[in-house]
């Protein structure tokens, strides 16, 4: 019989709370909730239900997830209802993948100001987008872009970038012409570059003159303005990394592609390869080299990937997923309609998927010996916890 695969809720059910008992002064309570939530997830103390498929008499147990947007078991379902959801946005032009990169000694201090500093990326870099696009002497035109933030390298490192997928083109500035970009060019990554370092760091400045960045450990001077002043210098001169790839191969390559990035975690179960006395074992992609040496194995002692899995969660609240201009919620419908007014098409079918009838849905569970529809027979409630009472005998 073949063993069950690896996942991270493992590492942290063998390991967790040993680690949790010695670093207990330096874990937020958003990390607490992550780790729990993992370590919880599909077991019976969420509850569950039993199901039964009438044709067979088939019985399973499932256990309920915990939905966490953190854990690598629960995205995909999640990613799912996503894209659904976007498929009625998608036009018919050339879609184009831009990437804005925060520089290591930024990222550094972005870890204990997450809030503010991923907040700012998000915004300077939907904001060079449009302020480059609707000049005329680039495009010329109101644009929209979903922008996605992940924290990390492929070894878990802390490495904060943005990945922007954007439509090439948008609309004239009195609304009335669709203004395509050049065939595979969408705007330079240059003049992007250059901007985005500019408004980025006056951003920063005028968050740290209004108080909003704490520093901790060797970055505590910081705190004075002339201090931190001579050390954005050197970051007004570096190149800032912003690049774009090709344009995808129609909207279906769109949506595959936001299938692995929208709700990608900082590591899927299928890149852990084991867990023993060595440590924790997982696949890694070296994007410095290429061919088949950029494929790689890498071993952390459990301590260590624990502490690289949680320098990734996320502020409580904070939404990693964002769409700007013509895209953005407040006017994403009446923007699409027009363009594909100004394009000629029709509207996405999945727009009327909310009117699909429900005999056409498939069905929630399916039996795995003969494919008919499962019945939920029996209900789990999920566990009571018993609370202990207050530390040092105090009142709550």
């Amino acid at each position: 019989m073949a063993r069950p695969a690896l996942e991270v809720a493992d590492i942290f059910r063998a390991h967790g709370p040993a680690w949790r008992q010695a670093q207990q002064t330096h874990l937020s309570l958003g990390q607490l909730k992550v780790m729990s939530a993992i370590e919880q997830c599909r077991t019976a103390t969420l509850g569950g239900h039993v199901l039964c498929c009438p044709a067979c008499d088939h019985q399973d147990i499932a256990y309920n997830s915990c939905r966490n947007r953190h854990c690598p078991k629960c995205q995909a379902s999640a990613a799912k209802r996503w894209l659904e959801a976007r498929q009625a946005d998608l036009l018919p032009v050339e879609y184009y993948h831009v990437v804005f990169t925060l520089p290591a000694p930024i990222s550094a201090i972005a870890y204990t100001n997450k809030a503010v500093i991923y907040r700012l990326l998000f915004e300077v870099a939907a904001e060079t987008l449009r302020t480059i696009a609707a000049d005329p002497k680039h495009l010329g035109a109101q644009i929209g872009a979903t922008l996605v933030l992940h924290t990390w390298g492929s070894a878990l490192t802390h490495h904060p970038h943005v990945h922007g997928i954007v439509p090439g083109g948008g609309l004239s500035v009195d609304g009335e012409r669709w203004i395509a970009c050049k065939p595979g060019f969408f705007l330079s990554v240059r003049v992007l570059s250059r901007l985005f370092r500019r408004r980025f760091l006056e951003a920063l400045s005028q968050a740290h003159a209004a108080g909003q960045l704490q520093f901790f450990g060797d970055y505590v001077p910081l705190a004075d303005a002339a201090s931190f002043a001579a050390w954005l210098a050197p970051l007004r001169k570096c190149d800032w990394v912003v690049y774009a790839k090709r344009p995808f191969a129609g909207p279906a390559a769109v949506l595959a592609y936001l299938s692995r990035y929208t709700h990608r975690v900082a590591i899927a179960n299928s890149c852990l390869i084991a867990l023993d006395e060595r440590g924790v074992t997982f696949r890694w992609k070296d994007y410095r080299t290429q061919g088949k040496t950029r494929h790689k194995t890498m071993t952390l002692t459990p301590d260590e990937f624990i502490r690289r899995f949680l320098l990734h969660v996320l502020p409580s609240g904070f939404h990693r997923i964002r769409h700007y201009g013509l895209l953005a919620n407040a006017g994403r419908r009446d923007h699409l309609a027009k363009v594909r007014e100004l394009l000629k098409v029709v509207p996405h079918p999945t727009e009327g998927h909310a009117d699909t009838p429900e005999k056409d849905l498939p069905p929630t569970f399916v039996c795995p010996d003969c494919g008919a529809t499962m019945i939920i027979i029996e209900i789990l409630p999920r566990q009571q916890f018993i609370r202990g009472p207050p530390p040092y005998g105090g009142v709550i």
